[in-house]
Order: structure tokens, then sequence, then C-alpha cells
């Protein structure tokens, strides 16, 4: 008989596992999907236009909370767990939840989930969520495009709306993000690289994907969500590590196998990481992967207009992902703000609106900071209104999307920006040539 299988995720990883490895697969068969990290995802299903033939029905996505229950009642056999930056302590609670449910607990090594590519692949992940991939990979990419390569950006999924629309999706025009009504994380990780006139792609079907983008490239560039590991086999493995977390790469999952498989070890933030940090971080890097190479970067903040922050009252918008799962407890726009001389930083939770009540019950940590979080409309809605609600004089918006295209603010918005700037030797520039043959 088909083995009973649950997979846990977040919409992104677990649909990848999935596809590449349980979708054609008669020995196994999988009941349901669980729900975690993302709000909005579970009471939904996977398509059965996206499941294939051995589910015709599609498959149930069930709240986490449930799984107990779910194991008893389904007779499951297996539980495999299929979704990133969580910390090893709570990947094995969880094992220890399903093992005493009477599963076994299972994790997918990347030579069953990691597809082969007709094309170069340079991939850039990280240890934690909000380590720096971003900035990363926007200068992957532009060392690419310098040599004379075509590039195609393939970004970790972040599928929340309609999975059969979602199957591939290619961004090259802003026009392309309204299209596809994007979330504002998923416009975070898009814009930046279509104002350089960068081809992405995201979706949910990681191998027709890859078809479309190889097409359209000489090389690829992955670009990871949280500290997953890449879905493609890299040509060369970028891993970006974060010394304002010192240790954390050696106690998150996947992000230490992320750490183990490098090639590369980017040590960011190197402008404004303790020394200490630094310290811990390089010996960690020594200890479990010490022919990785590793190069030091600053990702230096800068707003676009100072001035309009000296001395006012600040809201401080960030990255909605650093500051939940991610667990910072600051961003770019509070060091833009601080830097400029703001007079106050406004703690926005007597003004928070609906869901963002429960994003600060879950992830108390946040302060006086205000995610940009949006999975859908009404998650926008309601950051639009606490972001006009707060009474600070201007907001500093550290989150890499323009907030101006999907919200209406009755206060002056001030971007932050941060780039990847590498000190000394080796470059990244150096390391990708000689690795490509460019």
């Amino acid at each position: 008989m088909a083995i009973r299988t649950v997979i846990m995720g977040a919409a992104g990883r677990d649909f990848h596992d999935f596809n590449v490895f349980f979708r054609a697969n008669d020995d196994y068969d999988v009941v349901a999907f669980t729900a975690a990290q993302i709000p909005d995802i579970a009471g939904r299903a996977y398509p059965a236009e996206l499941a294939g033939p051995l589910y015709p029905g599609g498959i149930p996505i069930v709240p986490e909370s449930e799984l107990p229950a779910l194991i008893a009642e389904r007779e499951v056999e297996n539980v495999v767990f299929s979704y990133s930056d969580a910390s090893h302590e709570d990947v094995m609670h969880r094992a220890s939840l399903v093992n005493a449910a009477g599963a076994d607990f299972v994790l997918l090594g990347w030579h069953h989930t990691a597809l082969p590519a007709a094309k170069p692949v340079v991939a850039v992940c990280a240890v934690r969520t909000g380590a720096g991939k971003s900035q990363t990979t926007r200068r992957v990419a532009e060392i690419l495009e310098e040599a004379g390569q075509r590039v195609a950006v393939v970004r970790h999924p972040m599928p929340y709306g309609d999975l059969n629309r979602q199957r591939l999706q290619r961004f090259a025009t802003y026009d392309d993000l309204e299209a596809a009504d994007c979330t504002i994380e998923e416009r975070e990780e898009y814009e930046p690289h279509l104002a350089r006139g960068r081809l992405v792609f995201a979706g949910v079907d990681y191998g027709e994907i890859l078809e479309a983008a190889q097409a359209e490239a000489d090389v690829i560039v992955w670009d990871g969500g949280n500290n997953d590991t890449p879905f493609y086999v890299p040509t060369l493995y970028i891993v970006v590590a974060d010394p304002l977390r010192p240790g954390h790469e050696v106690r998150y999952h996947p992000g230490e196998t992320n750490l183990r498989r490098a090639d590369v070890v980017v040590l960011n933030k190197m402008d404004s990481a303790a020394p200490e940090g630094v310290a811990e971080v390089k010996a960690n890097v020594a200890a479990v992967n010490p022919g990785a190479v590793v190069v030091e970067a600053e990702s230096p903040v800068t707003a676009e207009d100072p001035e309009a922050i000296a001395g006012k009252k600040v809201l401080c918008v960030e990255d909605g992902p650093t500051l939940t799962h991610g667990e910072m407890s600051f961003g770019a726009a509070v060091v833009a703000a601080r830097r400029a001389g703001a007079a106050e930083l406004v703690d926005p939770r007597p003004y928070l609106v609906g869901s963002l009540r429960e994003t600060f019950e879950a992830y108390p940590h946040i302060g006086a900071l205000l995610p940009a979080m949006g999975y859908g409309d009404d998650m926008v809605a309601d950051l639009e209104a606490t972001i006009n609600a707060t009474p600070a004089d201007v907001v500093v918006a550290g989150t890499p999307m323009d907030l101006g295209r999907l919200i209406k603010n009755n206060k002056p918005v001030v971007r932050v920006r941060y780039d990847l700037r590498v000190i000394g030797r080796p470059t990244l520039e150096e390391i990708v040539r000689g690795r490509l043959g460019l």
C-alpha cells in the first residue's frame, strides 16, 4: 500500500517537494499539506491540475495545529517537514510531536529536491531571513550582465493566491505585477530587479519555471527565500551570513545546510556588526565548512531625503519577513532614521488595525516598528489604515518596494535603499567570473 504522508509547509518548499518527489510517485499517498508561518494559507487546496493524475480531487491544506488529529484519523505514516527558517529546537519539537503521534518524521535531502539545469545557475541563499540575500542577488546579476550575460532571476516561491494562475509567472514590467495581483512580499523582491530591466520568474511548478527561464537566459540566478536551500543544482553556491545574529548560522534549519554546502559565504553587514559577532560567525564557518571562500561585505543604508527625517517624529516601516520569522528587531528604516537625526521613532502598536494586531501578538519582539505585511487586499488595507492612524510626521520605508504603488499615505514617505558593497578581496566579481569562465 502507498505510504500515507503529510507535508508540513508554508506555501513554498512544501509544494516544490511534492512536485518533484511525490507527485508522480505511487509509493506515497499525500493526504494533506499543513500550513504555518503565512496567514490565510490553510483552508484552501492544492488543486488537482497541479497535483496530477494520482490526486484527481486535489490535496487539502489544513492548519498545522490539526496535525496530531490528522495523523490519527488518516493513519498517517510519514510527515515531511518542508519549510524554512525554523530553529533546530523548533524542528525537533515538531519531530517529537509527530513521533508521539506514531508517524515518522522526514527531512528530504537536496538530491531529491534540486533540479538540474541546462544553463549555469548561481544560487544566492542565506543562513537566516533578513541576512541580505536581495542585495547580494542584485549584485550577482549586475556582475553577470556586465560580463554580457542574459540573466533570468528565479525567485523562491510566494504563491499566496490562485495556485493554478500562479503555476508559472514571468515578470518583465510593473504592469506584470499589477496583472498578477502581487502581494507586498512579492513586490519587495521583484520591483528592484524590474527597475533594472531584469526578468524575474516565480510560481509553483519549478520544473516548468526552469524550462521557461533557461530558454531566455544565459545564466539563471536563484534568489532564495528565508534560509531555504536552492531548488536548482547550483554551479556556484553563495550563502549570506549575518554577524548581527552570530551563532544563528548553526542553529536554524535549513540555514546550516546552506552553510555546510556553500562555495562562498558572504559575511554581510560588516559596517554595523560588533567585532565579537564577526569573529563568532567566522569561527563557525571555519568549523563546519573550512573550504568555503569568505567574502566580507557591507550593506550601506541611504535615505532618499534625509533632511525630511531630521528632527521629525518618524514611523519606521520595515520588510515584513525580516521582522517576523526572521526575528530581527530593527531594519534599514531604523538605521536610516537614527542616522538622519529623527527626533522620535513613533510606536505604531496603539494604532494597529485588523490583522496587524495578530501579527504583533505572534511576534511581540517587533516592538516600535511596523512590518510591511500584505499577503492579501485585506492586509494591505490594514497596513494603510495603521500607517495613516499613527501620529508621525513622516514614514521611513525600509521595504524594497514602493509603498506608494499600493497604499494611499496621508503623510510623506522617505524611501531607504541598500546595496551590497564588498570589502577587500576576493570580490564577488572575481569569484563569479572565475567559476563561470567569463
